[in-house]
């Protein structure tokens, strides 16, 4: 049965675990992937860029840990089964999946194609569905995790992403039902969501835009290895969900109480159309068809805004009933202030 103690971040050996990584070529895949080097477990590393993926293999192999490079688009099934077969021969096993390769646009929904919107759900709704298919004959065999890395935008969509927002959102849903099939099976096999909040990740360089202006993240924005140190955690102690960041969970428990106002402060106050838009005029190149190029990186350009830690994922989530109870009651005490001060205009 699944527990719902937090992760453990406390540093472990992970010298016999076997991991799998998408998106392992930038951003929080790639500080994942370095993470579990740190902590000399074997790594299949996966993704796109072939040049990036083979550098962070070989600074995991200098961390201690053992990797092997595996060139995917997580698009294409057969990709993600052969990435699969290779891990558990090159392996023997596998330990941990993590279903974390995305792409993203940002534009209206009248501004984007319909090729570009499919290509967003194909790769970050159906590539992680495929992930979770491959995985499982292997994980059957020897117990493990699933770890799907949705998005605070999985628990509650904003404007410009209206595409992104639907995969993620999908990815909860489908790893839930995958959830409940695993336990009416009596299977070991666990299924873990982390949906981070806003992480300054090379993901928005990457973007296709339609702003004619670079995007960049929204609200309070997170370092990428407060990410990674989470989804470690995670793939040694699983945990039903893992939010990254305060941030993310206080919208979630926004959007449970009220949707609407939700939508008011968004549309409003929190003005998310143009905090979204950087004032960098946008080059025209993205991710979305073809490969990034170069050498890949963990970090964005947003490093000045951003936090490397979060007090809520290290210390707080030890306690989710208190959190939860916490929260609900803070959040509605807020939305009754809101509600106040808007009856008065």
């Amino acid at each position: 049965m699944m527990t719902q103690q937090a992760p453990d971040l406390r540093p472990k050996d992970l010298a016999r675990h076997v991991v799998v990584i998408t998106g392992a070529s930038s951003g929080i895949g790639r500080a994942t992937a370095l993470e579990f080097g740190r902590r000399r477990a074997s790594v299949v590393a996966a993704a796109r860029n072939q040049a990036a993926l083979q550098s962070v293999a070989d600074e995991i192999d200098r961390l201690g840990g053992n990797a092997i490079p595996v060139v995917t688009d997580v698009s294409d099934f057969e990709q993600v089964a052969d990435l699969a077969s290779r891990a558990a021969e090159r392996f023997g096993h596998i330990n941990t999946w993590v279903n974390n390769a995305a792409v993203s646009t940002y534009g209206t929904v009248e501004q984007m194609d319909a090729a570009e919107l499919h290509r967003v759900v194909e790769v970050n709704l159906m590539g992680e569905i495929y992930g979770m298919k491959a995985a499982l004959p292997y994980l059957r065999e020897s117990g493990g995790s699933i770890i799907n890395v949705s998005s605070a935008l999985g628990e509650r969509a904003i404007s410009l992403q209206a595409a992104y927002c639907a995969a993620k959102h999908g990815v909860v849903g489908f790893g839930e039902a995958l959830r409940l099939e695993l336990k009416a099976a009596g299977s070991p096999v666990q299924v873990v969501d982390v949906l981070p909040s806003s992480m300054n990740t090379p993901l928005f360089n990457h973007a296709r835009s339609k702003l004619g202006v670079k995007p960049k993240p929204v609200g309070r924005i997170y370092e990428p290895q407060v990410a990674a140190e989470a989804i470690v955690a995670a793939a040694q102690r699983p945990v039903r969900q893992v939010y990254v960041g305060f941030a993310g969970r206080l919208l979630a428990v926004l959007q449970r109480i009220s949707p609407r106002l939700t939508d008011w402060y968004m549309a409003g106050p929190g003005d998310a159309v143009a905090g979204q838009r950087t004032d960098r005029p946008d080059d025209g190149v993205d991710n979305l068809f073809t490969a990034s190029t170069g050498p890949g990186r963990t970090t964005g350009d947003f490093g000045e805004r951003s936090k490397s830690t979060s007090i809520y994922t290290r210390a707080l989530a030890p306690h989710p009933a208190i959190v939860r109870t916490a929260m609900l009651t803070v959040a509605a005490m807020g939305v009754m202030a809101l509600r106040r001060g808007r009856g008065r205009t």
